[in-house]
């Protein structure tokens, strides 16, 4: 098998040291064999991003926009093929995968526009004669970090805006699912992207990340908190811009008042499509006490429908989780669960499929929101049941976390929508719906523990990618 190597100052170069991608839903099918990065290549990743910054930051903004047009475009050309490619590598369903590369395209074509409509303001000064002008300029150097849960979705949400504003990037995709992140950059790299502007590092954090936060500008990181808190220390220390974003255990609050089917619906969704990883998942679903137990039966009987398999295989909800590490770590959530006194409703069984891969049923837990399965991110198929006597109680238990990615209520009442909306300590928030499932045009972030730095996506991604200059200018 040729092993696919890296892309370093516009050369695609090997290394001594190589990974197996493989399918999570199918261990017998080797996906590729990846070249891994070592420390010294990011050092020259860096230099070749800094060499190439001028040239790039003085492209006009129609060069930058086109280059982004014409990765969209192609991305929607090949939606099939490289969606199977995110499903056969990420264990997504082949609506997901198909539906994560829609998406990407959709970045890179927002920001296609973004990039030919940013700029400054001309404002009258206090003093006569004095005019200001206030412009963006590239923040330089941006090392892009993204995790294995949406391959191409968040390089497309980093990429994007860090090329569209004229920024130079090292980009390292996360080691599981090194495919779909080569494909892209193979794909910019045909569409006219200039040698050094994106050099694509594959490796693992734990030999190359401390080389991605040294020489840069800025670092902008999805993954754990651990590693987030790390490189935010790092980053500081260098005096480089940092942009994390690190997880969540995300309320869904269903009020007695909740149309029953809406709520089981939502909760279904947010908890365990996606094989529930996905920082904006439903972990905990906190239901007030009229409504707790009829709740809970829907939901059970909602989730003996739901189909765990191969990821591309027709009528399947669930994939496989991404790996072996990552199984095992549910499954010990759950005993967790049940040494702290929580009760298994449901699931949570190993799944034989017609492959072998990393399969298992979505659980569900009843136990109390002191508990560590209601204090930790699992990222899994897994949440857990919390009983509340009213709102009130409710809306603090939500917020009775060292997280604040996103969070939910399922209510008829316009008063307690509203009050939720106002005042639950989330960066996201949904009503009579999914705690995940996002759009693209808007901005993206938490609070607490699940966020540091400017908001990603949107308008407001150019906080983060510019830096903004005041020009005072006199007219006498």
């Amino acid at each position: 098998m040729e092993t696919k190597p890296n892309l370093i100052d516009g050369q695609w170069v090997t290394s001594t040291d190589s990974i197996l991608n493989v399918n999570p839903s199918n261990l017998s099918e080797p996906i590729g064999e990846y070249s891994l990065a070592t420390p010294e290549q990011v050092g020259e990743a860096v230099a070749a991003a800094r060499r190439a910054l001028p040239a790039w930051a003085a492209t006009t903004t129609q060069v930058r926009s086109d280059l982004l047009l014409k990765t969209a475009i192609e991305l929607l050309d090949r939606k099939v093929e490289l969606g199977e490619l995110v499903s056969r590598e990420a264990g997504k369903t082949r609506a997901d995968g198909i539906g994560e590369v829609v998406r990407a395209a959709q970045i890179f074509q927002f920001f296609s526009g973004e990039a030919v409509r940013y700029g400054g303001d001309n404002l009258p000064s206090v003093r006569p004669g004095i005019g200001i002008q206030t412009s963006r300029e590239p923040v330089g150097v941006v090392s892009v970090i993204t995790p294995w849960n949406f391959p191409i979705a968040i390089a497309a949400w980093k990429l994007g805006p860090a090329l569209a504003f004229g920024n130079t990037v090292v980009f390292k995709p996360s080691e599981e699912t090194p495919a779909i992140a080569w494909e892209l950059i193979d794909i910019l790299k045909r569409n006219g992207l200039p040698a050094g502007v994106v050099n694509l590092l594959i490796g693992k954090g734990a030999v190359v990340g401390q080389a991605l936060t040294e020489g840069v500008d800025a670092i902008t990181f999805t993954g754990s908190v651990r590693v987030g808190r790390e490189i935010a220390t790092r980053a500081v220390a260098n005096m480089a811009r940092v942009q994390l974003e690190m997880g969540g255990k995300n309320p869904l609050v269903i009020l007695d008042d909740a149309q029953l089917n809406v709520a089981v619906e939502c909760a279904v969704n947010g908890s365990f499509f996606s094989a529930g990883q996905r920082c904006t998942a439903s972990s905990r679903l906190i239901v007030t006490d009229k409504i707790y137990d009829r709740f809970v039966d829907a939901l059970l009987t909602r989730m003996q429908s739901l189909k765990v398999g191969p990821s591309l295989s027709d009528g399947i909800d669930i994939g496989p989780v991404i790996n072996q590490r990552q199984l095992d770590t549910i499954q010990g959530y759950i005993e967790i669960g049940k040494n702290e006194g929580a009760r298994l409703l449901a699931g949570g069984e190993l799944v034989d499929a017609a492959t072998p891969g990393f399969f298992m049923k979505p659980a569900l837990m009843a136990g109390t929101n002191d508990m560590r399965i209601n204090r930790e991110e699992v990222f899994g198929p897994f949440a857990s049941v919390i009983r509340a006597s009213d709102y009130e109680e409710a809306l603090a238990l939500a917020n009775d976390t060292q997280f604040g990615l996103s969070s939910g209520i399922c209510t008829t009442s316009h008063k307690y929508a509203t009050h939720f909306r106002m005042n639950v300590k989330s960066g996201l928030t949904m009503v009579n719906l999914a705690t995940a499932g996002l759009d693209y045009h808007v901005p993206f972030g938490g609070r607490n523990g699940s966020s540091y730095g400017p908001r990603e996506q949107g308008k407001m991604a150019v906080d983060f990618y510019t830096i903004s200059k005041t020009a005072y200018v006199s007219y006498e």
